[in-house]
């Protein structure tokens, strides 16, 4: 009831992006001064109430390092209470999802990124992760999530080190996509971790994974558990199993009721749902997939293997992203079939 005053009618959302103990992101519009624009909403109004404090020691955080952020860097802060903030949407697709292999300009930006941020006085203390990392449709890089960023007043050794580690994050998932546009240097800090990490990974570390894995039962990227890390490929091989499927592919989603939902896009021209989901029962795999849609393709790279990144934008409901992974034209039909055809259009935030 709070956000319904606070935000009354600035607010029209659209999609869930994401759910986790910590809070709910929601995709829309928001109305400013100069017009609606498009945005994302973060609102923690809903978390359990064991992770409340953290949730709103997160949400300030990351709107007094927005409010810091040079544009350009990262997402506008547009609105902000102890409950919600609204952000500017930034049109691209995660870097677990846009996979610029080989892409050296894309990296150069990302470190102009990183040089930006370091002037300003931030560190964005979880580049660690993919997704917090957006190729925008000009290939340039972004950053999102700015939950555990830290303003400094000063540069001094902590910020030294914590600026460090940012640059050297980046450098691993550079180490990743264009291993071989390292340079001499670039190496040399990879292979150099901080005392603060080290110290980190021989002790907070631990303790981490002991509550995210083993309390909140957090074990992928997307916060999205053991649904997707255990359930997912369970399912997927059981799919596979049956005679006349040719391919599958299960991928995750967030769930208004599930928190999260699996998605299976099964490549079985000649058979149908309830003889997949009779399959699936028989063989005692784990709950059934909450959407499952049977596709005459898969969309493929030239190697054969499916596109994972897009049925995971469609499973999301993000499907005006799909231009910026840069698809093949030979599959652009085999995409937009499936995108005509999809399942998941009713996860919407109501207040």
């Amino acid at each position: 009831m709070m956000l319904v005053v606070e935000l009354g009618r600035r607010w029209r959302g659209s999609t869930v992006l994401k759910r986790d103990l910590f809070s709910t992101i929601e995709r829309g519009w928001y109305t400013t001064g100069g017009g609606e624009v498009e945005a994302v909403l973060r609102r923690i109004d809903r978390v359990p109430w064991y992770t409340r404090l953290l949730a709103k020691r997160l949400l300030k955080r990351e709107a007094r390092a927005l409010k810091r952020a040079p544009l350009g860097i990262g997402p506008p802060l547009l609105a902000e209470s102890n409950q919600w903030l609204v952000r500017g949407f930034l049109n691209g697709a995660p870097l677990h999802i846009a996979r610029p292999t080989g892409d050296l300009d894309y990296f150069i930006s990302a470190k102009a990124v990183l040089r930006r941020l370091r002037r300003a006085g931030i560190c964005h203390n979880d580049l660690a992760k993919e997704q917090n990392w957006l190729r925008q449709p000009d290939g340039r890089a972004a950053l999102l999530d700015f939950q555990l960023a830290t303003p400094f007043a000063r540069r001094g050794k902590l910020f030294r080190i914590l600026a460090y580690e940012d640059l050297r994050h980046l450098l691993k998932h550079k180490r990743r996509y264009a291993p071989e546009s390292l340079t001499a240097h670039e190496r040399k800090v990879l292979s150099r971790k901080s005392l603060m990490t080290r110290l980190w990974m021989a002790s907070g570390k631990r303790l981490y994974y002991v509550l995210t894995r083993g309390v909140f039962k957090i074990r992928d990227r997307e916060g999205s558990g053991t649904r997707l890390t255990r359930d997912a490929p369970l399912i997927e091989a059981v799919l596979k199993e049956h005679p006349q499927v040719r391919d599958a592919v299960v991928v995750a989603y967030p769930d208004r009721r599930a928190g999260t939902g699996l998605y299976a896009f099964v490549e079985a021209p000649t058979v149908d749902e309830a003889a997949l989901k009779d399959h699936l029962e028989r063989d005692h795999s784990p709950a059934p997939p909450e959407h499952l849609q049977l596709v005459k393709a898969l969309p493929r790279r030239s190697d054969g293997t499916p596109l994972v990144e897009i049925l995971q934008l469609i499973a999301l409901n993000q499907i005006d992203q799909i231009p910026s992974l840069a698809t093949d034209v030979a599959e652009d039909a085999t995409i937009a079939d499936i995108t005509s055809s999809r399942l998941n259009l009713k996860d919407r935030v109501s207040f």
